[in-house]
């Protein structure tokens, strides 16, 4: 039996340029207390995820799109240890970490990942760090070490010059990656000057399986009002749900249910992507305290879709233009004069929805340059038209992933 695989791979690369159904005891998943401060990183983290989803979707409106807030925000993260002055100040703003020290958001990293490496026994989390230099290159050791600190990472020197490099560092993404994700760099350029790799590795299964004699051809409705033929899934069960005159929400467990997906379905008269750039963590918290276990029927479709973006727009969108701007960013506590900035941040994602669970993959690159409800009442929800999903810990209400599914076939 193929179990739910959850992938993530983020990449800071630094160049240097010549200028289901859910479980019936919503108690049952394990509980840890965090910090104040730390609530507030995770609340932080969840923000600028769906901040930068509703960024996408005003772009992107007839599109699949699917994006990894931890993923992108881990990378950031290791990336602003290295900013200083209004760099750090305008990063640590768009990633909605104000007010908090430098500390204790490196050490909410670290406790959240350590969170989700022990939320569920059934399922495997791992996340695994290196940062990749050119060995000729002094930068900040203070950097380094916090980076090894908080985030575990490995240093390693390299010779950037020989062609052998390139196979050391995706020789390391493949290992940590399951094989997944084959490579990321696929040569190293005389500007390159290092890489910072974060993996992350996630395996289980739905709680629930959907029983794949039961799927069966049925049409999905396009936003252009095409109909497509496409496979549902169907399960009856007591399911974790809420209605309300906007939307269905149901959330379906992986293991033994701290990791879960969350599929929002808007009502017929609700246009989807007002609702994905409407969507905050505070209406997704609004919504989840609204479910209760109810019994009903989900179809719900089989999908596969790969995603990518560059993210330099939006992110600037956000906030973080200064970062961007040769002259005038400011990486100071990364390499020692003020020449580095950021000029790329691409994103790539892929995931496969099935009976038995969940198969996604994300990679983010920073690239761096510089310039020298219940009741006895069943309900049907029958997903047949495009929505939004989630991957989270429940615990820590993480968001891994989030989604819109305009075409499950495409």
């Amino acid at each position: 039996m193929r179990r739910v695989l959850i992938l993530i791979s983020s990449i800071i690369s630094f160049q240097l340029l010549s200028c289901e159904n859910i479980i019936s005891d919503q108690q049952e998943y394990k509980k840890i207390d965090f910090s104040p401060a730390e609530k507030l990183v995770l609340n932080s983290s969840n923000k600028f995820g769906f901040n930068l989803f509703s960024e996408i979707n005003k772009t992107e409106p007839d599109k699949n799109v699917f994006i990894s807030p931890l993923s992108i925000s881990l990378a950031l993260g290791m990336t602003m240890n290295g900013a200083n002055g209004e760099t750090y100040d305008a990063m640590r703003a768009t990633l909605q970490f104000e007010g908090l020290t430098n500390e204790e958001i490196n050490k909410s990293y670290k406790n959240l990942i350590e969170t989700l490496y022990a939320a569920d026994p059934k399922v495997t989390f791992t996340s695994a760090n290196s940062i990749w230099h050119r060995e000729e290159m002094e930068f900040e050791k203070k950097f380094f070490n916090l980076c090894k600190e908080y985030f575990n990472a490995s240093v390693n020197p390299l010779n950037f010059s020989n062609p052998s490099s390139v196979d050391i560092i995706n020789n390391w993404v493949k290992e940590k990656t399951n094989d997944k994700i084959q490579k990321i760099i696929e040569a190293i350029k005389s500007d390159d000057v290092m890489f910072l790799i974060n993996a992350i590795y996630f395996k289980g299964t739905w709680k629930y399986e959907f029983d794949k004699k039961l799927t069966k051809k049925d049409d999905f409705n396009l936003l252009t009002g095409e109909k497509i033929n496409t496979d549902l899934m169907v399960q009856k069960n007591d399911f974790n749900y809420s209605e309300n005159d906007e939307l269905q929400a149901i959330e379906l467990l992986y293991g033994d249910g701290n990791f879960s997906m969350v599929v929002l379905l808007p009502k017929e008269n609700i246009n989807i992507n007002d609702f994905a750039i409407q969507l905050t963590e505070e209406k997704l918290n609004s919504i989840l305290s609204s479910i209760t276990i109810q019994k009903g029927t989900l179809w719900l479709p089989k999908f596969k879709t790969e995603y990518k973006s560059t993210l330099n727009d939006f992110l600037n969108s956000l906030g973080m233009g200064i970062a961007f701007t040769p002259g005038e960013a400011d990486f100071t506590n990364m390499f020692k004069t003020k020449e580095l900035f950021i000029n790329s941040v691409l994103h790539k994602t892929f995931v496969n929805v099935d009976e038995e669970g969940t198969e996604a993959a994300a990679v983010t690159s920073v690239g761096m340059g510089t310039t020298s409800v219940g009741g006895d009442k069943e309900f049907a929800m029958k997903v047949n038209r495009p929505f939004l999903f989630l991957i989270r810990e429940k615990n820590s209400s993480s968001v891994l992933f989030i989604g819109k599914i305009m075409n499950p076939l495409t």
